[in-house]
């Protein structure tokens, strides 16, 4: 009988509904040779075969975030940029210290911070252009705001880039402008928001950022993250250090103006791999671009993040802008990923989706919306007759909830942000996310707060839009794998797929669910070779 390199003894959460728990676990070669009794996994032992056991632990498969930006984070959390999120600076002048102490410290190299967000930092300044160029005179200065859909530039960064009153807007993309045309130091989304970030950017640098970012990924027990933003001019280095990655990495190309990509649907391997496309349809509910269908509060806080009493926030692209991208790559058989939190800009892209559908269909296609915060039910059940899927930004409840029932959206629609519940309700298989490094990467509290719901102040936000801890469990590994064409071979621990692994430091199934967020990632594995841990 041949022999295993690894043998795992303990608790084993499989995510297998035809086995959900075992004893023991085998690997050879990277994947999972022998699931099952402690007996049964035994009789892999050899001579040279390594023995682990994990005593009070649980291992399970290796976590998967669905929705990531792990090729940007690196650049975000490197000492190029300073994190100014509210997890790392909660207090407003703390902010305002940080980039006085950065604008000093880069002078003409140009200083770059990301994290901005008056929601969560009440009491910071009005980030106008008259107050950016009062900061840093003469230092190129940009403040990304903590959901990735702002930036705040200053004139020296408008220069240093080729930004001028003539610059058109990126196609779904915008610079803010005054009554004359002339640029105000705002821009949203990804088109406006990328180029100002060049200055930070060092290919000789960036391998190095990478490498910590794998670090983070794996200290989280993650194993697979998706590039949702991906742009090609970082292939070349994703391929330089491909044998190095210690997280699987699959990929969503932006969806460019010319819409066209280089690469056909089947590429890469099982470690990297582009498999979609990505569209942003509308924009952040932090800065008041979401493609409502009712209006925001008039509040402090819609106040402060500057939306006009009555707006219904706005999308980025017509129907027929919409309509013109998914039909130049749907066709040629690209999944499509769609980021939307309005309720009026999912009506929007479920129509388009349906119409794709009709011209081109396929049984599957794994289509998605991204993030969904005002989903209504009616639509997940139409998406899910689709068969469009989506990933879930339940953490947001976590850090925003109060906020988002107080202060944007009121109860009617904010105590169902992000519906779990009712998406599981149709039968979707739904993912669970981080959208790092607009949160950091905690899929544990994912899996915590789909359970219970706990906004900041310690109510539940919601209480029918709960699911079940298994349930959640699932939407971080299997089903996320599964979204992502991947769960062939990862996303449970079965025979035959890779040796994808978290060793917790209790099975998140037997403790109180608010209390999984607290466990501790032991060690993390990916195919078979420890990657995290001691």
């Amino acid at each position: 009988m041949p022999t295993a390199d690894l043998v795992i003894f303990g608790t084993v959460l499989t995510v297998d509904d035809l086995a959900p728990t075992a004893e023991g676990l085998a690997v050879s070669d990277g994947r999972i040779v022998a699931v099952g009794t402690r007996s049964a996994v035994e009789r892999w032992i050899g001579r040279g075969t390594e023995k682990l056991d994990i005593g009070d632990g649980c291992v399970m498969p290796g976590l998967v975030e669905a929705h990531g930006h792990p090729l940007m984070e690196a650049i975000v959390l490197s000492e190029r940029m300073v994190d100014i999120r509210p997890v790392t600076l909660p207090d407003a002048g703390a902010v305002v210290d940080a980039i006085r102490r950065e604008v000093a410290a880069r002078g003409a190299d140009g200083a770059y911070l990301n994290g901005w967000d008056s929601l969560l930092q009440p009491g910071l300044p009005e980030p106008t252009l008259a107050w950016l160029d009062s900061e840093a005179p003469d230092t190129p200065l940009v403040i990304v705001h903590n959901s990735g859909h702002k930036a705040y530039f200053n004139s020296a960064a408008a220069q240093r880039v080729g930004l001028t009153h003539d610059t058109p807007d990126p196609k779904g993309a915008k610079y803010g402008r005054d009554p004359d045309g002339n640029l105000d130091g705002t821009a949203e989304e990804t088109g406006a928001v990328f180029s100002l970030l060049t200055g930070a950017i060092s290919p000789t640098d960036y391998p190095a950022m990478l490498r910590a970012e794998l670090r983070r990924l794996n200290r989280a027990g993650l194993t697979t993250c998706s590039e949702m933003a991906f742009d090609p001019a970082f292939r070349p280095i994703a391929d330089m250090l491909h044998d190095e990655l210690t997280v699987r990495l699959r990929v969503y190309e932006i969806s460019n103006p010319q819409m066209t990509t280089d690469i056909d649907p089947v590429n890469g391997d099982d470690l990297f791999r582009q498999v979609g496309i990505k569209i942003w349809v509308d924009g952040s509910p932090w800065i008041g671009n979401i493609d409502l269908s009712f209006p925001y509060l008039d509040s402090d806080a819609t106040r402060a993040i500057g939306v006009t009493p009555g707006s219904c926030g706005h999308a980025n692209y017509t129907r027929e802008q919409l309509t013109e991208i998914v039909d130049a790559y749907f066709p040629r058989g690209w999944p499509m990923a769609c980021h939307v939190h309005g309720d009026a800009g999912v009506d929007t892209i479920l129509d388009v989706y349906e119409e794709a559908l009709r011209k081109s269909p396929r049984p599957d296609h794994r289509l998605r919306l991204e993030h969904v915060g005002a989903i209504r039910d009616e639509q997940l059940r139409r998406a899910h007759d689709l068969g469009v899927t989506c990933s879930v930004f339940v953490d947001q409840i976590h850090y925003w909830g109060d906020i988002i029932v107080d202060g944007l959206f009121g109860p009617e629609h904010g105590s169902r942000w992000m519906p779990c519940g009712s998406a599981v309700a149709t039968g979707m298989r739904i993912s669970l996310h981080n959208d790092p490094p607009v949160t950091p990467e905690e899929p544990l509290r994912n899996i915590s707060v789909a359970a219970t719901r706990l906004a900041p102040s310690g109510r539940v936000i919601g209480p029918q839009q709960r699911i079940t801890v298994e349930q959640a469990i699932r939407a971080q590994t299997i089903d996320a794998a599964w979204q992502l064409f991947s769960d062939d071979v990862i996303g449970s621990l079965e025979v035959g797929k890779y040796a994808d692994m978290v060793v917790l430091s209790a099975d998140p199934r037997d403790v109180p669910p608010e209390e999984i967020a607290d466990l501790q990632v032991r060690a993390t594995f990916l195919a078979g070779r420890q990657v995290y841990g001691e």
